[in-house]
């Protein structure tokens, strides 16, 4: 197992708008990219994120050799209870997890 953080170039995120966030792993060459797209399962990121598997969107880009996820921010942007409103710290978290290659 190896840390997404340690295999891909960048992974960003960012608010989709204010209910939303997108997470974005730049992988750079296509080898990777087909490491990465075929060991992260999308169960185990909802999990981490701490959301329901069914409203986790996942998009594979190939062409681009990219894997982009959307979830709903656990709290609304902007309000009392939001720790980050841009929602760049959520990166750091799916760096963090471990993915079977």
């Amino acid at each position: 197992m190896s840390k997404l953080a340690d295999l891909v170039p960048k992974v960003r995120s960012k608010n989709a708008g204010p209910f939303w966030l997108t997470v974005d792993i730049f992988c750079g060459a296509p080898e990777v990219y087909a490491r990465v797209s075929g060991g992260l399962d999308t169960g185990r990121v909802a999990q981490v994120f701490g959301t329901d598997p069914a409203t986790l969107k996942r998009f594979d880009m190939p062409d681009l050799n990219v894997v982009k996820f959307s979830l709903p921010r656990p709290e609304i942007q902007g309000t009392i209870f939001d720790r980050d409103m841009h929602g760049a710290s959520f990166a750091l978290i799916l760096g963090d997890i471990d993915i079977d290659i």
